[in-house]
């Protein structure tokens, strides 16, 4: 397949949508960053995952005020890998107290006709230094 330095430009913009959507309180647009059918895996957070978009937004509803004030991304690494296209990042998020977590990111994205849209998230919390 190839990744192009388009591409990587729009997939970074993509993992960056879903943070300006979700601290914007805009859930019923996430459809802007993943599939439908989406794969949300939270089970590294003690939850099952969610499957399809309007699951992910109502799961974004139900915590309410418990909702980070700010997602942030970074450190992007997009790969290609047995014709499938992933991308692993460093989300860090901002809670209304102050305090903050930090997550990594893995996801497979797929190019529809409306452009990159991840097909899988799996959130993995980092709770000790050195991947402890």
């Amino acid at each position: 397949m190839g990744i192009t330095t388009e591409d990587r430009l729009a997939i970074g913009e993509l993992l960056a949508m879903h943070g300006h959507l979700c601290d914007s309180g805009e859930l019923d647009r996430l459809s802007e960053v993943f599939t439908t059918d989406v794969t949300y895996d939270i089970t590294d957070l003690g939850q099952d995952p969610l499957i399809g978009v309007e699951a992910l937004a109502a799961a974004g509803r139900a915590l309410g005020e418990g909702n980070p004030v700010g997602h942030h991304i970074t450190n992007i690494v997009v790969t290609e890998h047995d014709g499938q296209i992933h991308a692993r990042s460093k989300g860090i998020g901002i809670n209304a107290d102050g305090t903050s977590a930090s997550v990594t990111y893995e996801d497979t994205l797929i190019r529809t006709g409306n452009g990159w849209r991840i097909s899988y998230r799996k959130i993995l919390a980092r709770r000790a230094p050195l991947g402890g």
